[in-house]
């Protein structure tokens, strides 16, 4: 199986892609350039064994990697067509942070952006010109389904599940970067909006329990819990297994789609 991975800054992976060209090391490279240039930092896609070997050379601390996940051929390209400017950029750059198997789904992707701008103006206005959005003022945090990606907007932070691959992942970015400030140059036009007006699907908070179905929670089952989170009768810290057993790893996506929702621990 082959593993892909990706960089918070571009000089990262400079680094990373020369210790692999000096140790003779077979690598692949997907380059987000130019259509995704500002969202995105080339991606490395290595083998198991390269990745041992790499390992066993020595030198990992010398760069910065935002995560590995398994990889799968990409379904689209990076555009040819460089990306539109705006006058009134509230979005700015994006940095990958984190990239890593998503929790509701194995074949795809999660990863998170923080970008150089506060997105946190235009959400009001989003919310009025989106129909599937889900807006915490109090956040703030919006939430919407790009498809079946979930996509969770804070001021300065974006976080994507279910992207096809890390290209997709650019896509869905760049898609943000052009809307956020598309409603943001519009915001003369649209009446901005504080009211919460959907929510995203109980299943997709299921999706991120651990399925057990052990009870201690009070209820019988993971998705009985999940639909009472999602009506905002329970804490998603009332399942014990995510918070305090083996399935910790799932917390911070479950706090993530329970974060939209205004749902606190």
């Amino acid at each position: 199986m082959k593993l892909v991975t990706t960089f918070p800054k571009r000089e990262e992976y400079e680094k990373a892609k020369a210790r692999l060209e000096a140790l003779n090391l077979p690598l692949a490279v997907i380059s987000p350039d130019p259509g995704y240039g500002r969202v995105g930092v080339p991606a490395l896609v290595i083998d198991q064994e390269t990745r041992a070997a790499l390992a066993s050379a020595g030198g990992s601390s010398e760069y910065v990697v935002s995560g590995w996940a398994d990889y799968y051929p990409e379904q689209i390209q990076s555009p040819r067509e460089t990306p539109p400017d705006f006058s009134q950029d509230i979005f700015g750059q994006a940095s990958v942070m984190v990239l890593a198997p998503c929790i509701a789904d194995a074949t795809k992707i999660r990863l998170i952006a923080h970008i150089t701008g506060d997105m946190s103006g235009g959400f009001p206005y989003l919310n009025s010109d989106m129909s599937n959005v889900c807006y915490n003022v109090n956040g703030p945090i919006l939430t919407f389904m790009d498809r079946y990606r979930m996509v969770t907007l804070y001021p300065r932070r974006i976080a994507i599940a279910k992207a096809d691959g890390i290209v997709d992942g650019w896509r869905t970015l760049e898609m943000i970067r052009r809307k956020i400030n598309d409603v943001w140059r519009r915001r003369d036009q649209i009446e901005p909006s504080d009211r919460m007006r959907q929510k995203p699907p109980a299943l997709e908070i299921y999706k991120r329990l651990p399925g057990t179905n052990c009870r201690a929670c009070g209820e019988k089952t993971c998705m009985a819990f999940a639909l009472r989170l999602w009506s905002g009768e329970v804490a998603p810290s009332q399942c014990k297994p995510t918070f305090e057993g083996e399935f910790v790893h799932r917390r911070e996506a479950l706090l993530e789609i329970c974060a939209g929702l205004g749902t606190g621990t």
